[in-house]
C-alpha cells in the first residue's frame, strides 16, 4: 500500500498550489479521502475530506471557500486545491485513507507528507 503526496513547494501569500496524492496497493474507490496538516509544534489538523465516491466533502473551517478537495477514481489520486494561501497555512501536508463503512479490515493508511512553504 502506498499513499505518495506531491506538489507542495514554496509559494508568496496569496498565490496557489496544488496537491496531488496517487494511491496504489488498495481499492481506491472503496476509501474515504482525507488531507491533514501539521505545522511546526502543532498537533495534526484536518483540512479537507471526501467521500469514496467522492460526493460529500468537509472543510476545516480555516480553510473554506479557500481549498478545494476532489478525487479521480480512475486515476487512483486526491487532489487539493490551494488558493489565496497564507502564512498560517504553511505545514507538511498528508494524504489519509479511512475504508469506507462495511469494509475490513478496518485499516486507515496515511502517506509520507509533502511540505507547503507559504512566504513572501
Amino acid at each position: 500500500v502506498q499513499l505518495v503526496e506531491s506538489g507542495g513547494g514554496l509559494v508568496q501569500p496569496g498565490g496557489s498550489l496544488r496537491l496531488s496524492c496517487a494511491a496504489s496497493g488498495f481499492t481506491f474507490s472503496s476509501y474515504g479521502m482525507s488531507w491533514y496538516r501539521q505545522a511546526p509544534g502543532k498537533e495534526r489538523e484536518l483540512v479537507a475530506s471526501i467521500s469514496s465516491a467522492g460526493g460529500s466533502t468537509n472543510y476545516a473551517d480555516s480553510v473554506k471557500g479557500r481549498f478545494t478537495i476532489s478525487r479521480d477514481n480512475a486515476k487512483n489520486t486526491v487532489y487539493l486545491q490551494m488558493n489565496s494561501l497564507k502564512p498560517e497555512d504553511m505545514a507538511v501536508y498528508y494524504c489519509k485513507a479511512v475504508p469506507k463503512a462495511g469494509l475490513a479490515p478496518r485499516t486507515n493508511y496515511w502517506g509520507q507528507g509533502t511540505q507547503v512553504t507559504v512566504s513572501s
